[in-house]
């Protein structure tokens, strides 16, 4: 099996994009996927979930130059875990998907 993590969401609100190493750029954003389905009393419900996405080099540039808030896009990466302390000194975890393929959909 391999890591594998593909998503169609819209963008949540516009990418920070940012230069590191002088040179490479790294894009952070997140998407927000649906489902939906019927409750038992048959009504529609609605289900959002947000997920963390980071991207680098060419599809960060991309990124950069087409993608906004709303933005509908499909994504393939994989799943990571990091972890990291705060400035108190607590340790916080943090679940991405890194993504090496953006599609642009929508509009």
């Amino acid at each position: 099996m391999k890591n594998k993590v593909q998503l169609i969401g819209n963008v949540g609100q516009d990418p920070e994009v940012k230069t590191v190493n002088g040179d490479r750029k790294v894009a952070n954003f997140t998407l927000a996927t649906n489902e939906y389905y019927y409750n038992d009393k048959g009504e529609k419900v609605e289900q959002t979930e947000w997920h963390r996405v980071t991207a680098w080099g060419k599809v960060a540039e991309i990124i950069e130059k087409f993608v906004e808030k709303g933005k509908e896009i499909a994504i393939d990466g994989k799943l990571t875990y990091r972890n990291y302390d705060d400035k108190d000194g607590n340790k916080r975890y943090v679940t991405e998907i890194v993504a090496n393929e953006i599609l642009l959909l929508g509009k």
